[in-house]
């Protein structure tokens, strides 16, 4: 090997022109090679923008197919208090049947009774039919004896007068038994024609009374809401049935969700560490500009933090505050922690500046390791309005935590930098697709959070 090596350090230098050909050689291929790069970065980007494309229309079907599983647990719960509904309907038809059967026996017992009230009340009649008989010969006996005094003369006459007042009395007695035959008469006709209404052939047909008429149309009708409550019933049953093999549809379908959610993740994540590493290369892309952006705004942001400690503006328990307060009343939640203030007062200066890196810039804000947004760039910092979400999703993002994959993934990041893709909710359900680059920001050489500068692509 030594003498391989010497062989070629003898030989003699190449002429000047043979080095000027190497230089020109090196120059075209690094030119080339650049070239390549760029290409492979702008191609690489494009898969990121769709692989966020394909990972946002997860995220849509996914809770379409959250809300279909949510539509369908509330449909069984509901199947269930109709179930126990056509339950107590079958319970109150039988208990209706068994009234009415009730009501029937009671009205033949009573028709019995009404029975006995006839009888008795012809003994009456037939006891006043005697009474007028024996009134009637005791006028007529009256009536001689009265003859006979008027024949006796003066010897008569006290007996004339008995037998007068006899025949009176008689006369009376006549006229009442006649009243009470009449009444009577009357009364049994009336409740001879109620008793047969209660002792009438239930089972229908012309001998039918009006009252077991009545009792035969309700127990028609309890059949009637007895049947259609099985059928009901029937019915809820075959719902309940779909409704869980739907669930289990549903179970796969989640599944199978979360599965491609995986894939795209590792795609997307591939596609994001492929352009990182493009990015690392030294080599300038399109996407070089803003990761030397938002590294000077993170070291910005860290130098003014750092500043405010030193001079007691704030002490560093505060800043690392995580007792994050709810803001009552507001939708999204907003909330507020012991370095907001200083926030508002530090951060706007930088975070409205990066915003003339590029058109392209969407928003650039700090974060703290959860993702809390104090302030926001002041075009998003605009006061809720009552009852308006899809507003105020928009327009208010300061004061929230943005923890989803992005926001986290940016926020708990401690190297130099990092490059993602993704969809954007801007509320009332429009998205926009953006690639955010992201530095850590330190204080005192403890991870306080980052800066994200997001633009467009």
């Amino acid at each position: 090997m030594w003498d391989s090596w010497r062989g070629r350090a003898g030989k003699a230098a190449p002429d000047a022109s043979t080095h000027d050909t190497g230089l020109v050689s090196a120059s075209s291929a690094n030119g080339k090679t650049s070239t390549v790069v760029r290409q492979l970065s702008s191609g690489v980007s494009k898969l990121g923008r769709d692989a966020a494309e394909v990972r946002g229309l997860l995220e849509d079907t996914q809770k379409v197919v959250l809300s279909q599983a949510q539509a369908m647990q509330a449909l069984g719960g509901e199947l269930e208090h109709v179930r126990h509904a056509q339950d107590g309907i079958n319970q109150s038809t039988q208990q209706t049947r068994e009234a009415v059967e009730r009501a029937r026996s009671a009205l033949a017992g009573v028709g019995e009774e009404v029975g006995g009230i006839v009888s008795t009340l012809r003994q009456v009649s037939d006891a006043a039919s005697d009474i007028t008989r024996i009134a009637l010969q005791t006028r007529l006996v009256a009536f001689n004896a009265s003859v006979e005094a008027k024949r006796a003369g003066e010897a008569g006459r006290g007996f004339g007068v008995v037998a007068d007042a006899v025949k009176d009395l008689a006369a009376q007695v006549e006229a009442s038994s006649k009243a009470i035959m009449g009444t009577v008469g009357t009364l049994d006709s009336r409740i001879e024609t109620f008793s047969r209404e209660l002792r009438a052939d239930g089972g229908g047909g012309a001998g039918q009374s009006s009252i077991h008429q009545a009792f035969a149309d309700v127990e028609v009708d309890v059949d009637l809401i007895a049947k259609s409550a099985r059928e009901s019933q029937s019915t809820t049953q075959q719902l309940a049935e779909r409704s869980s093999e739907l669930g289990v549809d549903i179970q796969q379908a989640m599944r199978k969700l979360e599965a491609a959610f995986a894939c795209s993740d590792r795609f997307l994540r591939l596609s994001e560490q492929m352009i990182e590493q493009i990015a690392s290369s030294g080599i300038e892309v399109e996407d070089s500009p803003y990761i030397q952006a938002v590294q000077g705004a993170a070291a910005e942001i860290s130098a003014l933090l750092e500043r405010a400690v030193k001079e007691g503006r704030i002490d560093s328990a505060a800043l690392f505050d995580e007792q994050y307060q709810p803001m009552a009343g507001t939708d999204p939640q907003q909330y507020t922690t012991r370095f907001t203030g200083l926030a508002d007062q530090l951060f706007p200066e930088v975070q409205e500046r990066m915003l003339s890196v590029s058109d392209k810039v969407v928003f650039c804000i700090a974060v703290d390791r959860n993702g809390y947004v104090a302030t926001h760039n002041r075009r998003y910092c605009q006061p809720q309005r009552s009852g308006d979400t899809a507003w105020n999703t928009a327009n208010s993002r300061y004061r929230r935590i943005f923890n989803d994959r992005t926001g986290l993934a940016s926020a708990r990041n401690q190297r130099p930098f990092l490059l993602q893709t993704y969809r954007r909710d801007m509320g009332g359900g429009n998205f926009v697709l953006l690639k955010e680059a992201s530095a850590p920001v330190t204080v005192a050489g403890r991870h306080w959070g980052g800066v994200r500068l997001a633009f467009g692509f």
